[in-house]
């Protein structure tokens, strides 16, 4: 199995630098149709990867063990599309963060490259101990769905102010021990010498504060996708598939966030539903099939976005 995740994240590594390495090297605002293709690209190369599932579990290659190859490619798609939804919230928070630092667009997209490969090393460690505890401790459903419900409610009720990040406790702590200076001034570059002293730029604390950000909401992502499944191998091939076309994603949504005003009560609802789920399933109350919660997953994501581009006001007419 060693050989294979050598392989596996040998590719990873391998399409993110001609992402950034080769194709996007210069810093230019990426046109939404290239975010738009790049998008489709990378979500049609998360959902086939459950093909390579299938073939997985259903020949045991590579002496794998859990369930059939058509129970694990349809957990494995559920749980793909569960954090494409939650990430779509860290989009939100992501453009904030950048209109917070006023970070030019041509350079957000190399933030965003190494914020996902911050978030990968973060997901992967995370991700291991959540599945440890859920293993060890039968008890940490009922807290991960509690969570989970809660938080869900907090969506439902509506997001508050939007906070003023960059003037933030955890930015004005960072001031205190390193200077910062403009980005803008300095390219698209993480640090400067100034004076024969290094200095941060705005870009590196605008990078720093997304991968903190994307910190807070693996807190809600890797419950949620405990609760599709407790196979190593799925949670994580699936929760990398969907960081990686973050990016892409973001330029593709960024500019429309305001059109999907009813995703984030689909969001809302979709937390309460999975922290209800973990708690009737620890406590033994109830069971839902893997194949009933993709079509529950994949039907309040489609009916937030469906409800958005019908009843949604025009940006003009919100307040």
């Amino acid at each position: 199995m060693i050989w294979f995740w050598l392989g596996y994240f040998g590719l990873v590594a391998l399409l993110l630098f001609l992402d950034l390495g080769v194709i996007h090297r210069k810093a230019q605002e990426q046109s939404l149709r290239s975010a738009a293709m790049w998008t489709v690209g990378w979500i049609a190369l998360g959902l086939s990867f459950s093909g390579i599932v299938f073939l997985m579990y259903e020949h045991r290659w590579l002496d794998i063990k859990g369930p059939a190859g058509g129970e694990a490619a349809i957990t494995y798609v559920s749980a793909y599309l569960l954090e494409q939804a939650l990430s779509v919230d860290n989009i939100f928070v992501i453009s904030m963060v950048f209109r917070s630092f006023k970070v030019p667009i041509k350079y957000q997209h190399r933030v965003l490259f190494w914020g996902i490969l911050g978030a990968i090393g973060f997901r992967i460690i995370m991700l291991g101990g959540g599945v440890w505890l859920a293993r060890r401790f039968d008890w940490i459903f009922y807290v991960f769905g509690a969570y989970l419900a809660w938080q869900g409610f907090q969506l439902v009720r509506g997001k508050e102010e939007e906070p003023d990040i960059e003037n933030s406790w955890g930015v004005r702590q960072v001031r205190k021990v390193v200077r910062v200076v403009n980005g803008e001034e300095h390219g698209n570059t993480f640090s400067v010498i100034i004076n024969g002293r290094r200095a941060l730029t705005t870009v590196a604390l605008c990078l720093i504060t997304i991968e903190f950000t994307d910190i807070v909401f693996a807190l809600d992502s890797i419950p949620a996708v405990l609760s599709v499944s407790s196979e190593t191998f799925i949670i994580v091939t699936s929760n990398i598939f969907a960081i990686m076309g973050l990016r892409s994603l973001y330029f593709v949504l960024a500019g429309a966030m305001k059109k999907f005003q009813y995703l984030e009560l689909a969001l809302g609802v979709l937390l309460i539903g999975i922290g209800i789920k973990m708690i009737g399933h620890a406590g033994g109350i109830f069971h839902i099939s893997h194949l009933v919660s993709l079509i529950a997953i994949a039907g309040i994501i489609a009916s937030g976005i469906i409800a958005s581009m019908l009843f949604g006001k025009p940006e003009a007419e919100q307040s």
